[in-house]
C-alpha cells in the first residue's frame, strides 16, 4: 500500500477552497447546472450553492440498475426541490444503454477503477452539454460529497470538459466541512429515501455500500 508523502499532502489541491473563491467572484445572477445522483447527496450541495447561483439540478443517472430505482430516486429529488425551493429541475430520460456501452468489457473491474471513471465522465459530459445548450454559466456535480468517490478524479474530468466545451466548471469537494454528515442530517430532516448502494449493478454485486463513516479528507 502506497503511503502519502508530506510533499503530496502539501501539493494537494484544495477544491473546497477553489469553490469558495469561485462563488465569491461569480457575482449575482450566474446560472449553475448541478448534476445530481440523488436527493440525499444533493441536499448539502444545494444548501451550499443555492444562495450564490441561480441553480438548476440536472438529474441524469443512466448507471442505475433498474428503472424502478431510477424513478424512486427521481421522485425524491423532485419532492426535495419542491419542499426547499433551492433549485429548479432539468430532467433527462433514463438511458441505461449509455452506461452499458461504457461498462462493456469492464464488467469484472473493481469499484473505483476505470469503469467508475468512465461513468463519472459520462454523467459530467452530459451535464456540460446541457449547460452549453441551455446557456448556463457553470456546471458541477454532487458526486464529490461521498467519502467513497475520488474528488481529485472527478474534478480533473470537470476541468477537462471545461476546456472541451467552453463552459466554466465549478470545482467542488462537498464532503469537506463535514458535508457528508450534513447530507445525512438533511436526509433525516426531510425524510428522504436514502439508498444503501451507489446505484449500478456492479456496486450492488460487490457489496459497496453508499453509507460510509464521516470524512473530511
Amino acid at each position: 500500500m502506497n503511503e502519502t508523502t508530506d510533499e503530496e499532502v502539501m501539493n494537494a489541491i484544495n477544491y473546497d477552497k477553489l469553490m469558495q473563491d469561485e462563488m465569491k467572484q461569480a457575482g449575482k445572477g450566474k446560472k449553475l447546472l448541478l448534476h445530481s445522483c440523488c436527493a440525499p447527496c444533493s441536499s448539502y450541495c444545494l444548501q451550499t450553492v443555492h444562495e450564490h447561483f441561480e441553480t438548476t439540478v440536472f438529474y441524469y443517472n443512466p448507471n442505475l440498475d433498474s428503472e424502478e430505482e431510477y424513478r424512486r430516486r427521481k421522485l425524491e429529488q423532485v419532492r426535495f426541490l419542491h419542499e426547499t425551493g433551492w433549485a429548479e429541475l432539468l430532467d433527462s430520460d433514463y438511458e441505461p444503454e449509455a452506461f452499458e456501452a461504457i461498462a462493456k468489457g469492464r464488467e469484472r473491474l473493481k469499484e473505483g477503477g476505470e469503469r467508475c471513471k468512465m461513468c463519472f465522465r459520462l454523467r459530467l459530459e452530459k451535464t456540460v452539454q446541457m449547460a452549453k445548450e441551455h446557456g448556463f454559466d457553470y456546471f458541477a456535480t454532487t458526486l464529490t460529497v461521498s467519502p467513497l468517490k475520488n474528488a481529485e478524479l472527478i474534478n480533473a474530468i470537470g476541468f477537462e470538459l471545461q476546456e472541451e466545451y467552453g463552459v466554466r466548471y465549478l470545482p467542488t469537494d462537498f464532503k469537506k466541512r463535514n458535508g457528508y454528515m450534513q447530507s445525512v442530517s438533511l436526509s433525516k430532516e426531510y425524510s428522504l429515501y436514502r439508498q444503501n448502494y451507489c446505484g449500478c449493478r456492479f456496486s450492488k454485486r460487490d457489496g459497496i455500500r453508499h453509507e460510509a463513516p464521516d470524512s473530511n479528507e
